[in-house]
């Protein structure tokens, strides 16, 4: 399997150690390159637009810069929740907020892939519903306490403690919730060299 890129350089442009696990894992060489992205997106946009718009965005970046035998790979996640997307929290004041409305409740969460080689782009996108318990306060402040989750989308890692405790179901990718829909990924990579 290793040779079914065909001699290309696989170019991942995310700092999420979560996201360079999934790569390792699925025994992809890679190369790391990031570049400062201001994630704002139009008001206007729901759901899957805002993570396409997104991942599309964050390839958008290095536009001239990728080489013939470079393949790019971008990427963004959003909780989705009562029509309005719930992002990185700001401070650990509104990461409890966020986890507090997710608490009992079904949310979505969406991951957007941007595959950009010197001629082609591909954008795709996978949806996972997520269910809590009802989680209590205590639990709430714990969990944002001993695991600072400010660098996560919705306020929480379902690989952490509180999808231990609090993750009641899940229907769809659970790679997909953690940062990215590997499945999706690998046959997207297949298809594009």
């Amino acid at each position: 399997m290793k040779d079914f890129l065909k001699g290309k350089k696989l170019i991942l442009a995310s700092g999420s150690p979560r996201r360079q696990t999934f790569f390792k894992d699925l025994h992809l060489s890679f190369e790391i390159r990031l570049k400062p992205i201001d994630e704002v997106f139009p008001s206007r946009l729901k759901g899957k637009a805002i993570t396409n718009y997104l991942a599309k965005l964050k390839a958008a970046a290095f536009a001239g810069e990728i080489k013939v035998d470079e393949i790019l790979v971008t990427s963004d996640t959003i909780v989705w929740f009562n029509g309005k997307a719930l992002n990185k929290p700001q401070d650990e004041q509104e990461a409890i907020k966020m986890l507090s409305k997710l608490s009992g409740k079904t949310h979505q969460v969406i991951t957007s892939v941007c595959i950009k080689t010197i001629d082609k782009e591909v954008i795709f996108h996978d949806k996972t519903e997520v269910k809590f318990v009802k989680l209590m306060p205590d639990e709430i402040a714990y969990y944002v306490n001993q695991f600072m989750p400010l660098d996560k989308a919705g306020a929480y890692g379902i690989q952490e403690w509180i999808g231990l405790i609090g993750i009641k179901s899940i229907n769809g990718s659970y790679c997909n919730v953690v940062g990215l829909p590997t499945h999706k990924l690998f046959q997207y990579l297949k298809k594009i060299v």
